[in-house]
């Protein structure tokens, strides 16, 4: 990658985390940044992370190689018309919103698509902002690439070295295309885990019994409800056609599956479990937004004192390092009491093994 002067407007987790890898990777590389939060700036400029702070979108960009765009999606459009006067002949402005037609729209309309790149990192954390970004955290995951009618191929291929840089997967989409498929795997999933759990709360007793036995299955299906309700309502409406159509057709499913209940209609709703069983079970964990699995497996043992600190001493004793560990309340399916999450295969068979050892139960997630 020859690119050696890259702007940041907007420095949260996500642009944080693009930067902090294109620093490690090429620390030669001259990073500005601009966003309204100084103090977070400062703090990257002590980090190494950025090397010069920006106090507003100015003449400053007329350096830079590339300019990416990490503030919510609503306001990455507004920012372009600031930033056109500015592009010097070559520099390629991107995008990291999880939306694209809406931006794209608008260089459409500013007569910027000669010079304008859509791009989705397709990752992220239940936590935001520079402070929870990480060098690692687009490594592994899906990079999805919108060019304009007016890309150059070189130009492309400058952003897919760029994703590649910072350790993602490109891939190249169209943008209307992109939308539909996001409105379906990830806008649609948010509105059904957020109605969920909107309608349990209104359908629990007094005693809130719903909430206190929720876990399992429940969890599991509605841990993204708890996403930033500003984020997604910004995503909801700047994708709002695509995710009415999708809406639609799930509504319409839905209502079938109903009707099939109501008649007392076995083999529908078998053939229901069954065909979403198998297309499920044809999702290997590489195309989960992340070419990353999870290496874990849980632990069946007593709920005692001292149980779980002595499970973490015979870990480290053979230096073997937890990325999470945690209690299921719920074992509807089986699992064990203590789920254990590692880094990578290798410390998930070493620690397989040693635990073996020791005479736990183990229980595998696969």
């Amino acid at each position: 990658m020859t690119d050696s002067i890259i702007a940041f407007i907007g420095l949260g987790l996500i642009g944080g985390s693009i930067a902090r890898r294109i620093k490690k990777e090429k620390p030669e590389t001259t990073v500005m940044a601009y966003m309204r939060t100084t103090t977070k700036l400062k703090q990257a400029k002590t980090d190494g992370v950025v090397d010069i702070i920006l106090d507003g979108i100015d003449e400053s960009l007329s350096q830079c190689d590339f300019i990416f765009l990490c503030t919510p999606v609503e306001y990455n459009a507004a920012y372009l018309s600031q930033i056109k006067p500015f592009l010097k002949p070559g520099a390629i402005v991107t995008d990291v919103g999880s939306t694209k037609t809406d931006i794209h729209q608008a260089v459409i309309r500013l007569e910027m698509e000669n010079s304008f790149i859509g791009g989705h990192p397709m990752a992220g954390s239940e936590k935001t902002g520079y402070e929870n970004s990480t060098d690692h955290l687009l490594e592994n995951a899906y990079y999805i690439i919108t060019p304009t009618r007016q890309s150059a191929q070189s130009q492309i291929d400058r952003l897919v070295d760029m994703a590649r840089l910072i350790g993602s997967i490109p891939i190249v989409l169209d943008y209307e295309h992109h939308d539909f498929i996001t409105a379906a795997i990830s806008h649609l999933p948010h509105i059904v885990a957020s109605s969920l759990v909107n309608l349990v709360r209104d359908q629990d007793n007094d005693q809130g019994m719903m909430k206190r036995l929720a876990a399992g299955g429940f969890k599991d299906i509605t841990r993204i409800a708890s996403a930033s309700p500003e984020m997604w309502e910004q995503i909801c409406m700047t994708n709002s056609q695509n995710l009415i159509s999708i809406l639609e057709a799930y509504i319409s499913a839905l209502t079938e599956t109903l009707n099939h209940l109501k008649n007392k209609d076995g083999n529908y709703i078998y053939q229901l479990f069954d065909s979403s069983r198998t297309y499920r079970n044809s999702i290997s964990d590489i195309s989960r937004g992340s070419v990353a699995p999870e290496y874990s497996f849980t632990v069946d043992m007593a709920d005692e004192v001292g149980a779980i600190s002595t499970l973490s001493v015979i870990l480290a004793a053979k230096g073997i390092s937890i990325k999470n560990i945690g209690i299921n309340h719920n074992r509807e399916h089986g699992e064990g009491t203590l789920r254990i999450v590692f880094y990578d295969k290798v410390s998930m068979d070493s620690a397989w093994n040693q635990l073996e050892r020791y005479h736990y139960e183990l229980i595998s997630d696969k």
